[in-house]
């Protein structure tokens, strides 16, 4: 593949936390990488999951995506030709998730690096084949217009469409491995709860087995309650969110959230 979704990141107060959290329930590993006292990274063996603290001015929750591809200047170009709009920004050195971060022409923020960029460390160890049993499967955004979205970053990335049932009105695109769901935001969705700008929703873990999971994060929990995720279905705006969150994202077997609130789906088939 030309490109590769190679970390998610989450901006949270409770940073250091929700690191343990992920290791907890997912088994991801920290990347041991030394800047602790700005960030704590976490991996999968495919995917890092880069929790940043939260500053003055930022939204808490489920920030970007970042995504690696072969040659920078070809995706570049391929943008220029075809989506003026969509622009990057040089990231400094301090950043070395991002390389470069962008916008796609609808303004959702992502990143993009290639292996041998100047100004982006050795983060993660590239993926030898070791990737964990509990494994990130999918990251989702909701968009005002996700059919030219899906085009977007088909035609930049070459990520290549898989199959949805008829009826879905999402885009599910692949790289061989972590699916980018591109969800359409309506704000009719919101009448029974809570409105959600859009842009990104939640992040998808294929598991082993869900009763399984379930289970574990009770157990979690009883031995830290610092570790309990947080309530979804609470009140009547809580139950129309996970109702409205089963419906319009149909991959997951379980919903839940994280300690600070990111939404999480989890499915073993």
């Amino acid at each position: 593949m030309f490109a590769k979704i190679n970390h998610v990141a989450i901006v949270s107060e409770k940073y250091a936390l929700l690191a343990k959290f992920y290791e907890a329930v997912f088994g991801m590993k920290h990347s041991g990488y030394g800047r602790a006292a700005r960030a704590v990274t976490v991996g999968d063996g495919y995917v890092g999951l880069n929790i940043n603290p939260r500053r003055a001015g930022r939204h808490a929750g489920l920030d970007h995506f970042g995504i690696q591809v072969e040659d920078c200047e070809t995706a570049f170009d391929r943008m220029r030709k075809k989506y003026p709009t969509a622009t990057w920004l040089k990231r400094p050195s301090n950043r070395p998730f991002a390389g470069i971060s962008c916008n796609d022409p609808d303004g959702n923020v992502f990143d993009i690096s290639q292996k041998d960029m100047a100004n982006r460390s050795a983060i993660y160890v590239e993926n030898k084949g070791d990737v964990n049993q509990r494994y990130i499967h999918h990251v989702a955004m909701r968009t005002m217009n996700p059919d030219r979205m899906a085009e977007f970053y088909t035609d930049v990335f070459e990520l290549s469409p898989s199959n949805k049932k008829a009826g879905d009105k999402n885009h599910y695109l692949t790289d061989g491995h972590v699916t980018l769901v591109i969800m359409p935001w309506q704000i009719d969705d919101y009448g029974d709860t809570g409105i959600v700008t859009p842009g990104m929703d939640h992040i998808g873990f294929k598991v082993e087995n869900v009763e399984a999971v379930r289970k574990e994060i009770d157990e979690i929990a009883n031995n830290n309650p610092h570790l309990t995720p947080s309530p979804l279905a609470t009140g009547k705006e809580g139950a129309a969110l996970e109702k409205m969150f089963a419906r319009t994202c149909p991959l997951g077997q379980y919903r839940f959230a994280d300690p600070d609130g990111v939404l999480l789906d989890i499915h073993a088939d």
